[in-house]
């Protein structure tokens, strides 16, 4: 036999193999943002990560489409928040009677859950927005790096050892705007949040929200609710309103003009791309904007 020969049967069994090791590969199907940028950074190039719903769609007011229930059968598992912010995952898996078939991993297993604080209405609802915080997004990513390696033994220590690489990221993320209010003296420091989705991100850095603005999870205040809650965050003495980067201006603007109370944007990191870095991104941007309220509360407060 040649050197050709020998070359060209070497080349076909190597591309044989790689097609055999990429047929091999699991499909894990993940429903928002967050979870997406979790499973990326734990699997790498060993199983691929396939979004269940497409980028620009809005997961409070999702509805299935036919291409869901399509994508839906070709995964191998799907990873889900499971506690009250993607319910269209479970519609979708109904409709291609696949519930029952395929492993379902639920991210929020082993977090500890909290209510939605400072509600208006002083309604007691789970806050299923643990993805924006980094103590419970390492919690849920410990979850699924473990629920995958269960599932794809063969890649088992690959997977955790993934996982424990992208959460000692995260905690130097965090660890950095920890340090940048380190030094500030205690303050009161009370805020409201248009959104209801804020808590996580608050509880991380020893915070609470006094109040959410929102009436319940999606709705926009009517008139009458505005007026309540414009009246009710004046005699909560509130410092700072953050709101949703795509909330209406126009109630943004209304309560402003109001009350004075200074504007600050956080994101809820359920849109745009689906990439590895969203997450680390998004919640970088989040953890900057909510530091920076903090030390210029602390400036102004001491002015007075």
């Amino acid at each position: 036999m040649t050197h050709i020969k020998i070359f060209i049967l070497t080349t076909l069994l190597l591309l044989a193999f790689s097609a055999q090791a990429q047929a091999k590969k699991l499909i894990i199907g993940t429903t928002l943002h967050p979870y997406y940028s979790f499973v990326t950074n734990i699997v790498q190039d060993r199983a691929i990560v396939q979004p269940l719903i497409g980028e620009g769609f809005n997961p409070h007011n999702y509805r299935p489409q036919p291409e869901d229930i399509k994508r839906v059968m070709n995964l191998d598992v799907l990873v889900v928040n499971g506690i009250g912010h993607d319910e269209f995952a479970m519609e979708i898996l109904e409709a291609a009677q696949m519930k029952g078939k395929i492993p379902v991993i639920f991210a929020n297993k082993d977090v500890s859950l909290i209510p939605v604080a400072g509600n208006m209405d002083d309604l007691r609802i789970v806050n299923p927005h643990t993805f924006i915080s980094v103590t419970t997004s390492i919690q849920q990513i410990y979850t699924i790096a473990s629920a995958l390696a269960e599932i794809d033994p063969d890649n088992a220590k690959f997977y955790k050892k993934n996982g424990r690489k992208y959460v000692r990221k995260l905690r130097k993320l965090k660890a950095k705007y920890m340090q940048r209010i380190a030094d500030l003296p205690d303050v009161e420091f009370r805020c409201a949040t248009i959104h209801g989705g804020y808590d996580y991100l608050l509880q991380d850095f020893g915070l609470q929200v006094t109040a959410v603005i929102e009436p319940n999870h999606g709705l926009k205040p009517t008139a009458n609710q505005l007026a309540k809650t414009i009246k009710k965050i004046k005699a909560l003495k509130v410092d700072v309103i953050f709101t949703e980067m795509h909330f209406p201006d126009k109630y943004v603007d209304t309560i402003h003009e109001e009350t004075g109370i200074r504007i600050r944007h956080l994101s809820h990191l359920t849109g745009g791309s689906y990439t590895p870095e969203d997450f680390e991104q998004g919640i970088e941007a989040n953890m900057k904007a909510l530091t920076d309220a903090l030390i210029e509360a602390h400036k102004i407060k001491e002015g007075e």
